[in-house]
């Protein structure tokens, strides 16, 4: 057997061969470029949020902190990559534009994972991956299951806060429902910090991704009303005017509307 070198370990071979431009536009590669890229990163997020909710369900929240705050440092990485792509001009993206035909980062599957694994649950994109089972069986396994903040309600409940049985028990592939049950248990975490460190600190790790996840959707938008303006995005979607309606989605709702009361 060889000797391991930097190249196969990391099968570069492989994967420096997956861009495979349709054009001959020199700004096509650093489309593809920046897109698998964050593929890349997503792959790494979901993994990462996984682990965060089973150490969270497990009680054991300090752990958790380390994969959450890795993942918003990802997702700052992601938000700065929209600066390289903003380095194509509208006529550079105009050149070889039609070759997309009806693909779209709509059609994400591991961004939608990512969403569900959040707690932004919305059936409706299974239907993107009917084409590709295993991708599709991915994200229904995200969206059956309780998402990182119902885990994160069921750790407030287990430190004697009274919620709602309906709250802890549900039909998980639907929206979590504003609860002032939640507000109220969270409100008085962030009046007692001290008395409840572990819950407090894992509150303020969810606002960051919520925080980044807006971060970073808005300059998804500038950057796409940059390259091209009002017009409809490829995939059939409304472009920027869909974009911009997306960044005041909150995952965790009521470690916003708390604030107001403290």
């Amino acid at each position: 057997m060889a000797d391991m070198t930097y190249a196969r370990y990391l099968a570069l071979d492989t994967l420096l061969s997956c861009q495979k431009p349709q054009s001959a536009e020199d700004d096509e590669m650093l489309f593809i470029v920046i897109h698998q890229t964050k593929e890349l990163w997503l792959k790494q997020i979901i993994r990462e949020l996984y682990l965060a909710k089973r150490q969270i369900a497990a009680g054991a929240l300090v752990p958790a902190y380390k994969a959450l705050a890795r993942v918003s440092r990802i997702q700052a990485v992601m938000t700065l990559s929209w600066d390289v792509l903003s380095t194509m001009t509208p006529s550079d993206y105009t050149r070889f534009r039609h070759v997309l035909g009806p693909s779209s980062g709509f059609q994400s599957d591991q961004f939608r994972t990512v969403e569900y694994l959040l707690g932004l649950k919305d059936a409706g994109f299974l239907k993107y991956q009917e084409d590709r089972p295993q991708a599709q069986a991915a994200m229904r396994a995200a969206l059956e299951s309780p998402s990182l903040w119902d885990d994160a309600i069921a750790a407030l409940a287990r430190a004697g806060f009274a919620l709602p049985p309906a709250l802890l028990a549900r039909d998980w592939t639907l929206p979590h429902p504003f609860s002032p049950e939640v507000e109220a248990g969270f409100l008085a975490v962030y009046r007692e910090p001290d008395r409840y460190w572990e819950l407090y600190q894992l509150a303020e790790k969810l606002v960051d991704l919520d925080d980044a996840m807006a971060t970073w959707r808005h300059k998804h938008a500038v950057t796409v009303e940059r390259i091209i303006g009002a017009k409809r995005g490829t995939g059939g979607t409304a472009g920027v005017s869909y974009l911009q309606a997306t960044i005041g989605k909150r995952a965790f709702p009521e470690l916003w509307s708390l604030r107001t009361s403290l």
